[in-house]
């Protein structure tokens, strides 16, 4: 076959034929609305839909209105009364190897059960905010799920980010309860979540109580009219007894996500309750093959996507056991990973790019001293994986015999919309073709379709189910940041092209959005952590590509009249920003400069900042301001 990769890898004859994929992807094709009822039809319902999808006001779609549900219900509840009510749903490892608890789906209901019955006697009911601050340890899932069963928003924040931002976001959400932890265990350190919680809600008016779980067991200040350990109120009468899972209509609020935009401000992806729940559990059926004998490790944070989709509630949709690590990779050494895999028999595992490359820098031995076999899929999520690092992923560590299911989504999408299926012949560094139901397509910057090998904006042209609604309180960003471009196709802001046989390859971002170890960062936030401080005029962040990160941030700072640049002052700089922002977010390098180049407008023109980082041609200058 003639491809542009140059090489094809074909899958075992132990999957489903690609002949039966082709023939669901062609009935998809011809009926999109036919597929998504048939699929939500396998799911529980307190009352069926009225219509599948709702256009009358796009780019306000709407999925199965008129019906009643709960993601709960099809998490937990429906599992309850049939062969699954003993299965394993969730097995917890700590960082330190020893700590581990495991849960059945019957078990995992009590648990959050409980959570919510806490959650309700605090005030908080349907459309209420709550913000889930914790690492991952099982309670950042039965807070998620108890929100839910509640039909409270829940919006999850990554357990990494600084005061000033975790703030912003508790503000912006009015939250009225905050739920986090003492710390966490990083690399055999304690991070001082309580702490910084505390910090962000000095500012933070809306919150009325804080439920903090014991997990480290180092000393923090306990506000007693405001903040409650955990593990005391599973001990009161409020825990006790049944909750009932609350019916929701399919377009109700499920939660809210902050990620990254091309603005100062955080832009929080508003998901529901009906279509969310059908898209994630579809295409973790059928990508990875969900079969009752997996044990399915996603190795993502619950406070991103990924780890909303497909570490909580896909899984769980599927009746799937769920493998969570609270550690890293590599801590205290590289193999850990390759440990729990042998360990626990996990046979599937789906990680980001950033930690294939990690993994690679230390060789094959590591891996090779485990027993791998009992993998039988992997996948890849995040960001494009690059043909060298797929090549390690199929041959070290699924032995050559494992599909590599590279998958192309995002936040706002809720689930793949660019993948292959384990019967497809494969391409290193290709997503393969759309999910079943979706169509891609490839524009130039007038809205015409490129030919086959050229590079362009991705769009896609169908409404899906787990798509986005709006983005939380500003439906005019949300038609002018996806819909505007090329009314009625969303512009997914990622350039790609698309191969003579369909396969598509997604290049990188298009827009202001830095991505680093699969984390989004926008450049604005980082400028703004730069210029808060005293010392700094003006700032301007690139990403540069890296080796294990995808993406490395380099800086050009304006700094103020009669500061002097000194390497002492760009270290403080680098901290400030981890401070402010992020640890993730700390500048690798720091140019001080005397202006950053700019269009006439005032816009910063950062595809020039890049090319002078690296040494490249500038390009048309035109429109520079002299």
């Amino acid at each position: 076959m003639s491809t542009l990769s140059g090489e094809v890898f074909y899958p075992d004859p132990a999957f489903a034929t690609h002949a039966d994929d082709e023939a669901l992807r062609a009935a998809a094709a011809a009926d999109p609305e036919g597929f998504w009822a048939a699929r939500a039809a396998e799911l529980g319902w307190y009352k069926p839909w009225d219509k599948v999808l709702d256009r009358s006001n796009a780019p306000f779609f709407k999925w199965f209105t008129g019906g009643s549900t709960n993601i709960v219900y099809n998490c937990i509840d429906r599992h309850l009364t049939g062969p699954y009510k003993n299965k394993l749903a969730l097995i917890w490892v700590g960082e330190n190897g020893v700590d581990q608890q495991t849960y059945s789906y019957f078990s995992l209901n009590r648990e959050v059960t409980r959570m919510a019955n806490i959650i309700k006697a605090m005030g908080v009911g349907k459309g209420d905010k709550v913000t889930i601050y914790l690492p991952r340890i099982p309670e950042v899932i039965f807070a998620m799920l108890a929100c839910a069963k509640l039909g409270a928003v829940h919006s999850v924040i990554f357990a990494g980010f600084s005061a000033d931002a975790l703030q912003d976001r508790i503000s912006d959400s009015e939250s009225k309860l905050v739920i986090t932890a003492d710390g966490s265990w990083v690399n055999g350190g304690i991070f001082k979540l309580k702490d910084i919680v505390d910090e962000a809600l000095r500012f933070s008016p809306s919150v009325e109580n804080v439920i903090v779980v014991k997990r480290t067991g180092h000393e923090v200040v306990m506000d007693p009219l405001r903040d409650h350990w955990y593990h005391d109120l599973t001990a009161l009468p409020i825990a006790k007894g049944n909750c009932p899972t609350e019916p929701m209509d399919a377009e109700d609020t499920l939660f809210i996500l902050y990620t990254s935009g091309s603005t100062g401000k955080p832009k929080a992806i508003l998901h529901t309750h009906g279509g969310y729940m059908v898209g994630t559990y579809t295409t973790l059926k059928y990508t990875f093959d969900i079969r009752d004998e997996d044990r399915w490790w996603c190795t993502a944070d619950p406070g991103w996507i990924t780890g909303h989709s497909y570490l909580v509630y896909g899984p769980l949709l599927n009746g799937a056991t769920s493998f969570m690590f609270e550690g890293g990779p590599t801590y205290p050494y590289p193999n850990r990973w390759w440990q729990l895999i042998e360990y626990h028999g996990i046979t599937t595992l789906y990680t980001a790019p950033t930690a294939i490359r990690l993994l690679m820098r230390f060789g094959d031995a590591w891996p090779n001293r485990h027993d791998l076999s009992s993998l039988r899929l992997l996948g890849s999520v995040g960001e494009p994986i690059n043909p060298e690092a797929w090549h390690w992923f199929h041959q070290v560590i699924g032995r050559g015999k494992c599909p590599i299911m590279d998958t192309w989504w995002q936040t706002e999408t809720g689930m793949f919309q660019i993948c292959p299926t384990p019967s497809m012949p494969l391409k290193p560094g290709s997503g393969g073709k759309p999910f079943f139901g979706q169509e891609a397509e490839i524009l130039d910057e007038q809205g015409n379709v490129v030919a086959d090998g050229e590079e362009g904006f991705l769009v896609l042209k169908n409404p899906w189910p787990a798509m986005l609604r709006t983005l939380y309180n500003d439906d005019a960003r949300y038609v002018q940041t996806y819909w505007s471009k090329y009314p009625g196709k969303y512009l997914a802001g990622d350039s790609a092209r698309r191969d003579a046989d369909g396969y598509f390859w997604v290049i990188g971002r298009t827009d202001d959005v830095i991505k680093v170890s699969g984390h989004r960062l926008g450049s604005a936030e980082v400028e703004s952590a730069l210029v808060s401080h005293p010392a700094v005029a003006e700032a301007a962040a690139i990403g540069l590509p890296h080796d294990i990160k995808g993406n490395s941030i380099h800086v050009f700072v304006v700094l103020k009249m009669g500061i002097e640049p000194t390497p002492l002052l760009a270290e403080e700089l680098r901290k400030h920003v981890s401070i402010h922002l992020s640890p993730i977010a700390k500048p690798d390098a720091i140019d001080f400069t005397e202006k950053l180049p700019k269009t006439r407008s005032g816009k910063i023109m950062r595809r020039v900042l890049k090319a002078r980082a690296q040494g490249l041609d500038e390009g048309d200058l035109t429109t520079l301001e002299s």
